[in-house]
């Protein structure tokens, strides 16, 4: 019984991860990456690409950076689409991440799977295609955003 009261006093661990991710478009298509079995609770599941920021990183820098890393493709940086809040409550540790989305304005290079990472593969996908893939819920939001975006630049479209 004193065990439980003193888990009941104890402090929940909070750990807070900040994100940058791409919002990669051409016409009505969006490139997104599936998470790989590095990730076993989310594997199979289709994401945007992008990633945790280094210490200090500025978040553009690091949108470029796991594009890179995830696709190949080289990006330019737009303005900020979104800034999504999660928080995930787990045994004895809180996630709170901050997810902040990016325009991509231009991108070049082939594309290509990134080798051993969480992803393990990258495609474009058309809109409406894009929303009947499993998807994790930043997929959802950037396939939204990348939808009005469009209508907003392509009216009567």
């Amino acid at each position: 019984m004193c065990y439980f009261a003193d888990m009941a006093n104890q402090k929940l661990r909070q750990i807070t991860r900040v994100a940058a991710y791409g919002l990669v478009t051409r016409d009505r298509q969006i490139l997104l990456c599936r998470l790989s079995e590095k990730l076993p609770d989310c594997a199979g599941k289709w994401t945007l690409p992008g990633g945790g920021l280094a210490f200090g990183e500025d978040p553009a820098t690091a949108m470029v950076r796991e594009v890179v890393e995830e696709t190949g493709l080289t990006v330019t940086p737009g303005a900020v689409a979104g800034i999504d809040s999660i928080v995930i409550h787990g045994e004895g540790t809180d996630h709170h991440g901050l997810r902040i989305i990016y325009h991509v304005q231009s991108f070049s290079g082939f594309l290509r799977d990134e080798s051993d990472g969480t992803t393990d593969t990258c495609s474009w996908f058309w809109f409406d295609e894009a929303e009947r893939l499993p998807l994790v819920e930043l997929a959802a939001i950037g396939i939204r955003l990348a939808r009005e975006a469009y209508q907003k630049t392509s009216p009567g479209k």
